[in-house]
């Protein structure tokens, strides 16, 4: 798009302002209209127009300083009241209707309020980029826009109810619609991130039958590479702004698709989504969800985690391809009527972040509009951090979202969210930084918008709450889940936080520690987690593993799902994770969770990433052993002294019986493509060295630093 002048820039920004616009722009281009109701706005049209044209009849752009990558106040129909005191449809905890669909019975829900005038036409979906772009979509303008997607998919595509898409997008504007069109359609939709490879890619096509596939251009040519392997595969979409052949043009049908569709009657029961688990342990499974997983976020119960409104805005930056985006980004705010906030980045850059948030949600008042907006983030801040001549690995918000190496940039913290609807808990004072964080001062970092702020996929060590507080002036409040569950438990708006622990169970979900045949373990006791199934399977729990039945059987306990995962729960309630069943380790008939060392070790200056597994022992059966990525200051470091440091300063923090008499120096820790490390490939290593007398080769991204041995004591 071609650069505007000053003089433009100022008069398109004043018009703006004022909520008009010539009828033609400076170019003479006639602009396009606003669709998704009778009120027509005109909006600027600017030289070069660019391919995207489609969503430019939905969006707004906005001045954006580029050389400081910060937005302007936000327009005040984002800041906004609840409407008239409207609530969202909710659903009773123990009554399941025979019937839902979540495009039908609430989306379409809000976009009728809206027609009505019972809810003026506010922003459903605010998404911006990097380059200045911005999409603002009200729940009318998206119920019209899935239903021109359901008719591409059932007319332009073929495809009926019950039939498998892959959807593997960045998080673009059309995510939103093809996950929401395929829910009106009861097509099973299929994410995926982006990340994937022509082998990941080919698996996913290949086990789950696909008979489409959404994706980008930049991941077309791996797609076709792998296609005549996929034989049920016959429609290939492509979202960008050239046309590819072989691939249909899905924004160009979106045009031309007609808006009207009617949704299908799905019964609550029916397949909605296929989730791929991570693969820690093995090839990832399918994990197929009905439509009770859309449900059980409309449920009475499951509002009391965020206890988002209308006048909320929510901020989830979990990877398109995992099952947090679709609960976080999408069932969430949208169950509620809250404005969901998107920002696309190329890489995740926490300073563009922290610089985005400040100025994107503050407002100045007007005589119209003095009330406080009343924002609700579901995020993956973490700080404002200075830039380092060294690189770590962040610990990234949500269960199953992808870490990200940040080049040249240090931190130490989960991603997070937290909430002041309560005093702050008792935390501890006089906590210094974690070793090697940066953070600037404090004011920098204080969001007065900022209400609620929650973390998910490790827990957080007591410091890292207490960084999170001291800098922000918030409380972090930890989630639990799975690509088999959704949000499973959680420290919820209001309840006491106690630190380590994930909170409490998420009602419809009866969750106890169950041993290995089912049965519930006493407070306290160490066991797996487990949730109820029977006599009545709840909604929001996977119905089972797609053509997978023998995996399926592996988890039923009992009247129990068994999650796999080893916790403990208190008296009150609250759960306290240890790890993956068969990450635990047995050593001298003691058990140790290697979260346990793992938090120990990252409380070393030296230690940039670590993973614990069992290690054979001729005495003991089975050791500790840990695999270390050290920092690049501590790679000269006599390695035979760092490991009895490292192996003291176990002993010192936690129980001296669970300190790591193994030690193993490497460049890099072998992951999904999730960010999960595969420990099961660690204890291959370690016991297939054992079982064939020879040392094994490390596995592909398990590099040995030259000249290291293993230091065990």
């Amino acid at each position: 798009m071609a650069q505007m002048t000053e003089i433009q820039s100022r008069t398109w920004l004043a018009h703006r302002m004022k909520g008009t616009f010539p009828a033609t722009c400076s170019t003479g281009k006639p602009s396009l209209p606003k669709a998704g109701g009778d009120l027509r706005i005109p909006c600027p049209v600017l030289e070069d127009y660019p391919t995207m044209q489609w969503l430019m009849r939905f969006r707004i752009l906005r001045g954006i300083h580029k050389s400081f990558h910060i937005f302007h106040p936000a327009p005040r129909q984002v800041c906004r009241q609840s409407s008239s005191g409207l609530r969202a449809p909710r659903w009773s905890d123990h009554d399941t209707p025979e019937e839902f669909n979540f495009a039908s019975s609430v989306l379409d829900y809000w976009a009728q309020m809206e027609k009505e005038g019972k809810r003026g036409s506010e922003t459903a979906l605010w998404w911006v980029n990097g380059q200045g772009d911005e999409v603002k979509w009200s729940f009318r303008e998206i119920s019209d826009l899935t239903r021109r997607t359901a008719n591409v998919f059932t007319q332009a595509c073929g495809l009926q109810q019950g039939d498998h898409l892959a959807l593997i997008l960045p998080r673009v504007p059309e995510w939103w619609l093809v996950t929401v069109g395929c829910i009106r359609t009861g097509i099973v939709f299929i994410p995926g991130t982006t990340q994937l490879t022509a082998k990941d890619i080919m698996y996913r096509l290949q086990a789950s039958k696909a008979k489409a596939i959404v994706t980008i251009d930049t991941l077309a040519p791996t797609v076709e590479s792998v296609a005549s392997e996929c034989p049920t595969l016959r429609t290939k979409l492509l979202v960008s702004d050239h046309k590819r052949e072989g691939w249909l043009d899905f924004r160009s049908l979106i045009r031309s698709a007609s808006p009207n569709h009617t949704c299908i009657k799905s019964k609550t029961w029916d397949p909605m989504v296929i989730f791929f688990t991570s693969g820690t342990t093995g090839l990832p499974k399918m994990a197929k969800h009905s439509h009770g997983l859309a449900l059980k976020s409309c449920l009475s119960s499951s509002r009391k985690v965020f206890q988002l409104k209308t006048s909320d805005i929510l901020w989830c930056m979990s990877d398109p391809g995992w099952i947090l985006a679709l609960v976080g980004c999408l069932l969430e705010p949208w169950t509620a009527g809250s404005t969901l906030f998107v920002h696309h980045l190329a890489q995740l850059d926490p300073k563009a972040i922290v610089q985005v948030r400040t100025p994107t949600f503050q407002y100045q008042k007007t005589p119209e509009e003095t009330h406080v907006s009343r924002p609700c983030f579901c995020s993956a801040i973490l700080s404002k951090v200075h830039v380092h001549q060294r690189t770590r690995v962040l610990r990234f918000s949500g269960w199953n979202t992808e870490p990200e190496s940040l080049d040249q940039t240090h931190i130490k913290m989960s991603s997070a969210c937290a909430s002041q609807t309560s005093p702050p808990a008792p935390l501890g004072t006089g906590l210094g930084p974690a070793p090697g964080l940066t953070l600037l001062p404090s004011p920098s970092l204080r969001f007065p918008t900022l209400e609620h702020c929650c973390t998910g996929g490790e827990a957080l060590l007591p410091e890292e709450h207490e960084q999170w507080r001291r800098h922000t002036g918030l409380l972090l409040h930890e989630l639990y889940g799975q690509s088999e569950t959704g949000m499973t438990c959680a420290v919820f708006r209001g309840m006491n936080i106690k630190l380590g622990s994930m909170g409490k169970a998420i009602s419809p979900f009866d969750i106890q520690i169950i041993d290995d045949k089912g049965n519930i373990l006493p407070p306290n006791a160490e066991g797996n987690i487990g949730i109820r199934m029977k006599p009545t399977r709840p909604p929001g729990l996977f119905m089972y593993y797609e053509n997978n039945p023998k995996e399926t059987a592996k988890v039923e306990c009992g009247d129990f799902y068994n999650t796999g995962d080893r916790a403990t729960m208190d008296a009150e309630g609250y759960l306290w994770f240890l790890g993956r069943d068969d990450d635990i380790i047995n050593a001298s008939g003691y058990r140790i969770g290697p979260a346990e060392v793992e938090n120990a070790l990252a409380e070393h200056p030296a230690v940039a990433e670590s993973a614990v597994v069992s290690s054979p022992d001729p005495k003991r059966g089975e050791v500790v052993k840990a695999f270390i990525v050290l920092y690049p200051e501590f790679l000269s470091h006599d390695k035979d002294q760092l490991t009895k440091d490292l192996q003291q300063h176990v002993k010192s923090v936690t129980a001296p019986y669970k300190y790591p008499r193994k030690v193993e120096f490497v460049l890099e820790l072998p992951k999904t493509i999730t960010g999960k490390i595969k420990r099961s490939d660690l204890r291959k290593k370690e016991f297939g060295g054992m079982s064939s007398g020879k040392k094994t080769e490390p596995t592909p991204r398990l590099r040995q630093i030259s000249g290291v041995p293993q230091f065990p004591q």
